[in-house]
């Protein structure tokens, strides 16, 4: 299998695979963290501050994205999303999503939900008495979640967000399957055209490999330099 490896081949799809693919990838992987972390702290502090009702349904949307494979949900935001804008907007036909926008609205929904999660239990985490320390100082519950309680929050799981981050950036792999230009995705078609998918998927797996690897050795010691003693 590997008597005819082309080292050649890799080499001449570098400027494909990095400036096209994998900068698709980080961009992806930035912007749906982002705003996944966002949306996923809005979740967590309406689960947790909010009313029966409304905790009750941000539980259950939460569920669901954390029970669904990733790939159905990549195919019904892009399939379903145009028929939604067009009966929000009442246009008069299905309004047109590119695909870059659809995979951004489907990561950052779907991370949301365990970016959440990990939000919701950092707050927990936290003792109750600085809550009611901050409140005799005649802070609001606003003021006390944003100068108080989600600073030491996003300092404690700040290694967990980026273990999840990490998950993020593997599974942005999936948007194959609306034909994006990935990192995978590139590599692909440089495989398939030039008939070399031992060197091209190898070096792609590589490349994975050694991304995930450093980001997750960052992780353990951000663990231990960012913990908090109590």
């Amino acid at each position: 299998m590997f008597s005819n490896f082309d080292f050649g081949e890799i080499w001449r799809a570098l400027p494909f695979l990095f400036l096209d693919g994998m900068r698709f990838t980080l961009t992806l992987t930035f912007l749906a963290t982002a705003g996944g972390i966002l949306l996923g702290t809005v979740l967590a502090l309406l689960r947790l501050s909010g009313g029966r009702a409304v905790s009750a349904i941000v539980a259950g949307y939460v569920n669901l994205m954390r029970s669904l494979p990733l790939l159905l949900v990549i195919f019904w935001f892009y399939f379903l999303v145009p028929y939604v804008g067009q009966w929000v907007m009442g246009a008069p036909r299905p309004i047109k999503v590119g695909g870059f926008t659809s995979a951004l609205l489907t990561f950052t929904l779907f991370e949301a939900a365990y970016f959440s999660e990990i939000i919701r239990g950092g707050i927990q985490s936290i003792p109750n008495g600085q809550a009611a320390a901050a409140a005799a100082l005649g802070l609001t519950h606003a003021q006390t979640m944003r100068y108080v309680i989600l600073p030491q929050v996003f300092r404690t799981m700040l290694p967990v967000l980026l273990t999840q981050t990490i998950v993020l950036f593997q599974d942005t792999s999936l948007v194959y399957v609306l034909s994006l230009d990935d990192f995978l995705g590139v590599a692909s078609k440089i495989a398939q055209r030039d008939g070399r998918l031992v060197e091209l998927y190898l070096f792609a797996a590589l490349v994975y490999f050694a991304i995930s690897f450093c980001a997750s050795q960052a992780a353990r010691r951000l663990q231990s330099r960012v913990a908090i003693v109590r």
